[in-house]
C-alpha cells in the first residue's frame, strides 16, 4: 500500500497479473481513459494485501485464505475498501501462499480475489470494533489450528498410484505435492507391479498436510493416490534423472544407476516405463461439493477425511480454479518472432487451440484459449520453461474466460486469430490416438504421413533447412510412413515442429510432427 497525502493508493499487481489486466482492457475494447493500471511497489513480505473482496466477506474467510499455508499472526480488515491485510508467521510462508495463488485463483464467495505482497513488514492494529472482531476470529482459528496439528512422524512420504490409466511422472508428482511445501527429493520406482514414489519435504508439517491427498485421484476417475509416512528420515539421491531427483543439488550427474533410499529396504527396483498418457488433468484441488464449518466453506472430502479438523482439511484448498478456465497467459515471448500461428501449432500438440491474441502494446505477452481447462493444464505442465525463439516460456492461467475477437471495424494488425475451425486440431475426433501420444518436448521428433516417394535424405534436408542440426534418423521398420528424427536440441525440435508440421510433401501428403518419448 502507498500512502500519499494521507490517502491510500492501490498497491501494484504482480507483473503477470498486470499484463493480464491490460489484456482484459484490450480484449474488451476498453480505452485508456477507462483503464488505470495499478503500480506495484515493495518486495516479498510476510504481510499480504488482499483486494477485490466481496463486501460481505467475514474475517474468518480472509484468515482461511492463509491457514492452509501456516500460522496467521495478524489481520487488518478494510471493509469499506473491500480489502484486507494478512500477516503470516514468516516471509517464507507468505511466499508459498503468493506462489500458490499465482497459479490457483483464490475465490471468496464465488468472487475471484487478488493476493499480493504488501510493502508493510508488519501490521499494527487498533482497538476499533472492526479490528476487535478480526482479532477475536484470529484467536479462535489460531487456537483450532494449534490444537489440530500434531507432529508428523516423518518428512518422507511413500506414494502408491493405483488404477494408473494415465501417465504419472516425477514432474506430475512434484507439481501436485509442491503445493503443500518445499519438496526436497523424489525417487520413483515400480514395486509389486505398482508405480510408487518416495517424496521428502523440508519439514514434517508439509508432509502431514500433503498426506491428506490420500485417496484423491490425480486424474478424473483414475490414478488414485495411496499415501503413508515412510520409516525413512531422509532420501539419499545420487543422480538427477527421470527416476530420482534432489532439488537441492542441481550439480548431481544424470547417471543411469538407480538411486536408492537411505538405508533402503530390499525390493526397491528400477522404474518401469510409464503407461502412455491419456487426456486428463489432476483434480486434487478442484473438488466442488462443500461442507460447512463456522464461517467457512470448504471442499467435501471423501470417506474419513471429512472428520479431520479445520486446518488439516483446509490445506487441500477451498479456493479453486473455475472449472471452465481454459485461457492461458503466455509471457516472455520474443516479440520480433512470435505469431499467433506459431503459438497455435506449438500449443496444439497438447490440446485444440481456439483463439490466440498477442497483446498490442505488450507483444512479449499473449492470451491463448484452449478447448477446455484440461488442455490448458496440459500445456502449462509441458511447455512452461521450454525455450521458444531463444526465450523460456512463462505460462499461467489467465483470469479471462475467453479471448475476445476485435470489434468490427477495429484492426489489430493480425495479432488476434480465431482457430476454432482449423483442420489442424489434433483432438477433435473422439478417441483419437493423439490422446495417447502426448509427451514433453524432446530433441527427437515423431514424423508420420510420409509418402513412399520421400526418402531419408529428403527429410534430413527439409529439417536442415529449418535451421536444425540432424543427429540421427530412422524409419519405422514395419511402416515407412513414420520415422524418428533426432535434432541438436529440444529448442531446435520445437522450432522445427512449428515450421514443418503440416508441410506439404506432395502426393496429397502433409507431414505430421509431434514429440517422441523415444530416442534413436
Amino acid at each position: 500500500m502507498i500512502i500519499v497525502f494521507g490517502k491510500e493508493l492501490p498497491c501494484a499487481s504482480h507483473f503477470t497479473n498486470l499484463v493480464d489486466y491490460i489484456s482484459c482492457a484490450v480484449a474488451n475494447g476498453s480505452d485508456s481513459k477507462k483503464f488505470k493500471p495499478e503500480m506495484r511497489v515493495g518486495s516479498p513480505s510476510r504481510v499480504l494485501h488482499i483486494r477485490r473482496l466481496p463486501s460481505d466477506t467475514t474475517e474468518t474467510e480472509v484468515i482461511g485464505l492463509g491457514l492452509p499455508f501456516g500460522d496467521v499472526t495478524n489481520l487488518l480488515m478494510l471493509k469499506a475498501k473491500n480489502q484486507a491485510f494478512l500477516e503470516m508467521s514468516s516471509e517464507e510462508v507468505a511466499q508459498h501462499m503468493v506462489g500458490y495463488y499465482s497459479s490457483v485463483l483464490p475465490v471468496v464467495r464465488n468472487q475471484p480475489v487478488h493476493v499480493q505482497f504488501s510493502n508493510h513488514k508488519e501490521l499494527k492494529t487498533d482497538n476499533s470494533p472492526n479490528q476487535e472482531r478480526a482479532q477475536a476470529a484470529l484467536r479462535a482459528l489460531s487456537s483450532a489450528h494449534m490444537d489440530s496439528v500434531a507432529p508428523a512422524p516423518s518428512s518422507v512420504l511413500r506414494v502408491v498410484v493405483e488404477n494408473m490409466v494415465c501417465s504419472v511422472t516425477m514432474d506430475t508428482l512434484y507439481q501436485v505435492f509442491s503445493k503443500f511445501g518445499t519438496v526436497l527429493r523424489i525417487i520413483v520406482f515400480t514395486k509389486n507391479s505398482q508405480f510408487q514414489a518416495l517424496l521428502q519435504y523440508a519439514d514434517g508439517q508439509s508432509a502431514q498436510a500433503a498426506k491428506l491427498l490420500d485417496g484423491q485421484n490425480l486424474y478424473n476417475g483414475c490414478c488414485t493416490l495411496r499415501i503413508s509416512f515412510s520409516k525413512l528420515t531422509a532420501l539419499d539421491i545420487k543422480f538427477n534423472n527421470e527416476r530420482s531427483r534432489d532439488f537441492t543439488r542441481p550439480d548431481l550427474p544424470s547417471g543411469e544407476a538407480q538411486a536408492m533410499e537411505h538405508h533402503a529396504s530390499p525390493g526397491l527396483i528400477p522404474a518401469a516405463p510409464y503407461p502412455t498418457a491419456t487426456h486428463g488433468f489432476p483434480h486434487a484441488f478442484t473438488i466442488t461439493p462443500t461442507v460447512s464449518y463456522p464461517g467457512l466453506t470448504m471442499p467435501a472430502l471423501p470417506g474419513a477425511l471429512t472428520s479431520l479438523p479445520l486446518t488439516a482439511t483446509s490445506r487441500l484448498g477451498f479456493t479453486t480454479i473455475p472449472a471452465a478456465n481454459a485461457v492461458l497467459l503466455v509471457s516472455n515471448l520474443n516479440p520480433e518472432m512470435v505469431t499467433p500461428h506459431c503459438l497455435f501449432i506449438l500449443f496444439g500438440v497438447y490440446g485444440d487451440v481456439m483463439r490466440v491474441k498477442i497483446l498490442f502494446n505488450k507483444k512479449e505477452n499473449a492470451l491463448v484459449q484452449m478447448a477446455d481447462a484440461t488442455q490448458a493444464q496440459l500445456v502449462m505442465s509441458h511447455l512452461t520453461g521450454q525455450r521458444l525463439h531463444g526465450k523460456p516460456l512463462r505460462i499461467t492461467l489467465s483470469k479471462h474466460s475467453s479471448v475476445q475477437l476485435p470489434r468490427e471495424g477495429h484492426e489489430d494488425q493480425g495479432l488476434t486469430k480465431d482457430f476454432s475451425c482449423s483442420p489442424l486440431h489434433r483432438f477433435k475426433k473422439p478417441g483419437s490416438k493423439n490422446y495417447s501420444n502426448i509427451f514433453p518436448p524432446s530433441a527427437t521428433l515423431h514424423l508420420s504421413n510420409i509418402p513412399p516417394s520421400v526418402v531419408e535424405d529428403d527429410l534430413k534436408r527439409l529439417f536442415c533447412s529449418s535451421g536444425a542440426v540432424v543427429k540421427a534418423f530412422k524409419f519405422f521398420q514395419k511402416d515407412h510412413k513414420m520415422a524418428l528424427i533426432q535434432l541438436g536440441s529440444v529448442e531446435e525440435a520445437i522450432e522445427s515442429l512449428i515450421q514443418l508440421h503440416n508441410h506439404d510433401l506432395g502426393e496429397n501428403h502433409h507431414l505430421r510432427v509431434s514429440f517422441s518419448k523415444s530416442s534413436i
